[in-house]
C-alpha cells in the first residue's frame, strides 16, 4: 500500500537525493518519467524513459538496467518522478529482480512531491 504524504517530512535525505536526481533527469531530458537507483555501495544511477523504435524502456528499468550494467549486486531504493499514481508492475519487477522485494519504490509527481512508497514485492490496489 501506498504511503501518505505525511511521510514526506520524514524522508531520508539519501532517498530525496534520489527523487531530486530522477526529478532533473525527467526535467532535462524532457521525458515522460525520470528515475534513480541507488546501489548497495550508495553509488546512484539515473535515467529517463527510452523511448526508440526499436527499444522501450521506462525510466526506472533504465535505471535498473544502468545499475547491472555497471555492476551492482542489490539495490537499496529506487524513484520514479511520474504523472501516474503509481510505480507501473513491470518498473516494480525490475527493482525487485535486483533489489528483492521489501526494497522501497518512492513515486513523486513531477513536482518532486513524494506520493507514496511501496515495497517492490508488494501488489498495488
Amino acid at each position: 500500500m501506498l504511503a501518505g504524504m505525511s511521510d514526506a517530512a520524514a524522508l531520508d535525505p539519501e532517498d530525496r537525493k534520489i527523487i531530486t536526481l530522477a526529478r532533473s533527469a525527467r526535467a532535462r531530458n524532457g521525458v515522460p518519467e525520470g528515475a534513480a537507483v541507488r546501489d548497495e555501495t550508495g553509488r546512484t544511477y539515473v535515467a529517463g524513459t527510452v523511448a526508440l523504435e526499436s527499444l522501450r524502456l521506462s525510466a526506472l528499468q533504465t535505471a535498473v538496467a544502468m545499475a547491472v550494467a555497471s555492476g551492482a549486486t542489490s539495490l537499496e531504493a529506487a524513484a520514479v518522478v511520474t504523472d501516474a499514481e503509481h510505480a507501473a508492475d513491470a518498473d516494480r519487477a525490475a527493482v525487485r529482480d535486483l533489489g528483492g522485494p521489501a526494497t522501497p519504490v518512492l513515486v513523486a509527481g513531477p513536482d518532486g512531491t513524494l506520493r507514496g512508497t511501496v515495497p517492490a514485492g508488494e501488489p498495488q490496489a
